[in-house]
């Protein structure tokens, strides 16, 4: 096994310079074949306004650039209640062809402890500083865990192993489009004022687990106490105030913006989008795989970035439009 050096944050992995023998073309499962895609009349409409965005808790990351906390103002728009799902993934390639980018790079990221043992015998490459993701061959967002896994009894689950680019050309597709970090974080918050998480201050209010994260000492030991050791349903757990599934944990969701520490500093008050290209497009949400004792970016206010043609076991994206 070769350990490829890493220089991305330990709860995500970039693609970087690492190179396999491209694969043919992917087989696709027949269950995901015959589901219909988004419609956008589903999407539940957030009514814009003003909110304090940002955080300067001590619990942030201030090299992610999560504060200072300002006063931002946002125009009406319509999202999805929750993150794009398998099912709508395959409607979107079934009509289309589309090929992703893990497909065409022949391999994807894949948490270790998700891996079949067949298949962990033949991984060969690794990230030396985020030793716990794997370069797996064949894994795509059907085969999440690799070629001998399946979507089959995930068809409600968000899909994975989705690039910024995937995401973009999905929107493209459907007619909707990628919210901005504002939109996401107006968003997430429900309209409450100032919280860390989408349902207030504490993370298991009454001992109840009310987002998708992980659960035990990372990276070796998940209790799933939570439910789930991967990715849960997209409508698991309770919605925020505005109806919007797993705003926190489950899986990062893709932003427009291009990512950025200097996001507070140097954005507009008024529908801020940081339009400059950083090598890395933005990332909300936190994923299963967060927890506090390293990458507590589950919060609401926490960002993070990868290169737009990375993807993981972790990322998927919910979609947004703009009011007719």
């Amino acid at each position: 096994m070769r350990f490829v050096k890493e220089n991305n944050e330990c709860c995500s992995a970039s693609r970087g310079r690492i190179s396999v023998p491209k694969p043919e073309k992917a087989e696709f499962p027949d269950s995901a074949k015959a589901v219909g895609g988004l419609h956008k009349e589903r999407l539940i409409v957030v009514h814009g306004g003003e909110f304090e965005m940002g955080t300067d808790a001590p619990d942030g990351f201030p090299s992610d650039g999560e504060g200072p906390v300002r006063k931002v103002t946002v125009r009406s728009f319509r999202i999805s209640p929750y993150a794009v799902t398998n099912a709508e993934f395959g409607a979107f390639v079934r009509e289309t062809g589309y090929v992703t980018e893990a497909e065409r790079f022949g391999w994807s990221y894949v948490f270790h402890l998700l891996v079949s043992p067949s298949t962990l015998q033949k991984v060969k490459n690794v990230p030396r500083q985020v030793p716990w993701w794997l370069v797996v061959e064949g894994a795509y967002w059907a085969k999440p865990e690799g070629p001998d896994s399946t979507i089959d009894e995930r068809l409600d689950h968000p899909v994975v192993h989705i690039s910024w680019n995937d995401a973009n050309a999905y929107c493209e597709w459907s007619g909707t489009r990628l919210p901005t970090e504002a939109e996401w974080e107006y968003a997430a918050r429900g309209g409450l004022a100032g919280k860390t998480y989408p349902w207030g201050d504490l993370l298991k209010p009454d001992g109840k687990h009310m987002c998708n994260i992980w659960q035990g000492k990372f990276p070796d030991k998940n209790n799933a106490s939570d439910g789930y050791v991967g990715t849960a349903p997209v409508n698991a757990y309770e919605p925020n105030g505005y109806g919007l599934y797993n705003m926190s944990g489950n899986v990062w969701e893709w932003c427009a913006d291009w990512f950025s520490p200097l996001y507070h500093q140097t954005t507009s008050t008024m529908n801020p989008y940081y339009n400059k290209p950083t090598g890395k497009r933005s990332m909300r949400g936190g994923s299963y795989l967060c927890h506090r004792s390293y990458c507590n970016r589950y919060r609401i206010a926490a960002r993070s970035g990868n290169t737009p043609d990375s993807s993981t076991g972790n990322a998927g994206f919910r979609v947004v439009a703009d009011m007719e």
